[in-house]
């Protein structure tokens, strides 16, 4: 329980951008592309409050995060935020700027990563002080939490932005069927969530993408 506080003020602001930054990227490259669903609707901002999802953005990661400063060891954190709505009919080219209106999210998440792994670097070189190694901590928790949240979402799964990129790149017919299967979608997350399947697709993939940051960042 001692953990628990420390473990909350460590991952809030890393979660609390990475989720809401991911959904204004959305709505912010729809504009972009011609549909002002989001801007109209006051989702392109940088103010976490107008993205926030009380369940996805607070109560989920929160539980997870307790489940794992209680139980040991530590699950996946993800989390979601309210979803920017975009009107893909309303693009200039509906399915092609799909993909990019799509991939916002996770090229945001992606950054994010590579931000945090400089501040992860900074921190490893100052002197050793009472901010360096919390410093530390909330840089590995943001490079964790966009690295799931990156890849989960390239997952190819509609509604993920990966089933959106999916279906911009698929031939017509095909793109059609595999939109059919959207509503399947968040069911299917939740078996592989709860049979452990998510984590076994994820975790190689984080460890690959946490190998290459190492690397090119040299931590």
């Amino acid at each position: 329980m001692e953990e628990l506080i420390p473990t909350l003020a460590i991952w809030a602001l890393p979660v609390l951008l990475a989720i809401t930054l991911h959904e204004a990227a959305h709505g912010y490259v729809a504009r972009h592309f011609g549909d002002p669903t989001a801007y109209l609707a006051g989702r392109i901002s940088l103010n976490p409050l107008r993205h926030i999802d009380p369940v996805g953005t607070l109560l989920v990661p929160a539980l997870i995060l307790m489940a794992s400063s209680f139980l040991g060891g530590g699950g996946i954190l993800f989390g979601w935020a309210k979803p920017v709505p975009v009107d893909f009919s309303r693009l200039r080219r509906p399915k092609a700027d799909m993909l990019w209106v799509a991939a916002a999210g996770p090229a945001t998440n992606l950054f994010m990563a590579m931000c945090w792994a400089l501040i992860l670097k900074s921190a490893l070189l100052m002197p050793e002080n009472a901010y360096s190694t919390p410093l530390m901590r909330m840089a590995d928790a943001g490079i964790q939490i966009n690295s799931v949240l990156m890849l989960l979402n390239l997952l190819p799964i509609p509604p993920l932005d990966g089933g959106r990129i999916a279906v911009s790149l698929l031939p017509h017919r095909a793109a059609y069927n595999f939109a059919r299967l959207e509503p399947y979608g968040f069911p299917l997350l939740l078996v592989l969530l709860f049979t452990g399947l998510l984590g076994n697709i994820l975790w190689p993939l984080m460890i690959v993408f946490r190998h290459l940051l190492s690397a090119v960042f040299q931590i």
